[in-house]
């Protein structure tokens, strides 16, 4: 390996020079030409450390971010994700990633362009939008390097924070019904929908956990609902998203007698479904929400412009929300870690970051004053 200075004579009769970093990787020479002598010497020691390590690509071998694309996306498709999450990805590579990086090679990338990149994102698109399509950029890379096709991940070590100046928080009556709305919205509903509306409210059902729940894991004698599959956009039948998503869920007398009147009259299929359409289907989850909507003008809960008020998902903030309050409010005052469990959460980070402000702070009311008085005795 070495480095040495090139000079020549243009048409014009201009002259040139530039540095020259020339090195041997398996018997094939590879030069790359830089202005400054000192970039031509940094790179000439970056390449000679990579190709002892067996870890070196060639500029002119290096595949481009394109490509590398497609090998990830094989890659995700091969490992068996599901057909929504690469439906996505694919969405991210071909809307976001390939227009603004496609024709870059994986060697000429740097953290500083990751970063214009990054920026560029967040000039275009929301904040969750632009993380999840960095993160998907990042998979890209790391696929890359675990191929061989780079050394390293230019792009690990760029974020895209979270917004908490952005982040709203749930609020009853706005973003999560009042037990007088839940009331109103159960009584408001017919006997073939009040059976879905029950299990969601007190169980926190997800919609896709809901569409894929069999009668298997329904255990109507010991009051426990199984979380085992769920149903994804295309109605494919699968395991939960993550290990986390496989929980069991106590339910109370209320819901195990709705279940079970429901059981006699619930449409009978291959599945085994609890919640199936009239010929034992899998429910489309748009249809599930057609189905809400007059319920909830039934119900009285519509905004200004005489639309549903809620959707399917503020059931899920409901059952939550219902977990934290405290007894004397009404609610399980359950804690934390438990409240995590019964929602099927990945991490308590998630539970505390979306629900956190619910629990109870102990220190309001009563409690305060006799803290006090203890104080002072």
């Amino acid at each position: 390996m070495s480095v040495r200075k090139r000079t020549w004579t243009t048409r014009k009769g201009e002259q040139r020079e530039a540095w020259i970093a020339h090195y041997l990787k398996n018997g094939d020479q590879h030069i790359k030409t830089f202005e400054r002598k000192k970039d031509a010497e940094a790179y000439e020691i970056k390449a000679r450390a990579e190709v002892g390590a067996g870890v070196h690509t060639a500029p002119s071998k290096s595949i481009t971010v394109l490509q590398a694309a497609e090998n990830w996306l094989k890659h995700v498709q091969r490992e068996g994700r599901e057909r929504a999450t690469v439906a996505q990805y694919r969405q991210h590579v071909y809307k976001h990633i390939n227009p603004r990086l496609g024709h870059d090679r994986l060697s000429a990338l740097t953290t500083p362009r990751i970063n214009s990149f990054r920026d560029n994102l967040l000039g275009d698109m929301s904040r969750p939008l632009a993380r999840k399509v960095l993160v998907s950029l990042k998979s890209i890379l790391k696929e890359a390097q675990r191929r061989g096709d780079v050394a390293q991940n230019v792009a690990a070590g760029v974020s895209i924070g979270v917004d908490k100046r952005a982040k709203r928080k749930l609020k009853a009556g706005v973003d999560i019904p009042t037990p007088d709305e839940v009331k109103r919205l159960i009584d408001a509903a017919s006997d073939n929908w009040r059976p879905l509306l029950v299990t969601v409210v007190f169980t926190g059902l997800r919609a896709s956990e809901l569409r894929g729940l069999r009668w298997e894991d329904v255990d109507l004698k010991r009051a426990v609902l199984h979380v085992r599959q769920r149903a994804d956009r295309y109605k494919t039948l699968g395991a939960p998203k993550s290990h986390s998503g496989e929980r069991g869920i106590p339910i109370g007398p209320f819901v195990v007698n709705t279940l079970r009147q429901w059981k006699l009259a619930c449409p009978k299929g291959e599945g085994g479904l609890v919640f199936p359409t009239a010929t034992g289907q899998v429910y489309d989850h748009k249809n599930i929400l057609r189905g809400l909507a007059p319920i909830m003008v039934r119900a009285g809960l519509t905004d200004k412009t005489g639309e549903p008020k809620y959707g399917l998902h503020a059931l899920r903030h409901f059952f939550a929300s219902w977990c934290i309050n405290r007894k004397a409010d009404g609610g399980l005052e359950l804690p934390a870690k438990l409240v995590q469990e019964r929602m099927g959460h990945a991490s308590i980070l998630m539970t505390m970051d979306t629900y956190g402000h619910l629990f109870p702070q102990g220190d309001h009311g009563a409690e305060l004053a006799a803290a006090e008085r203890a104080l002072l005795a």
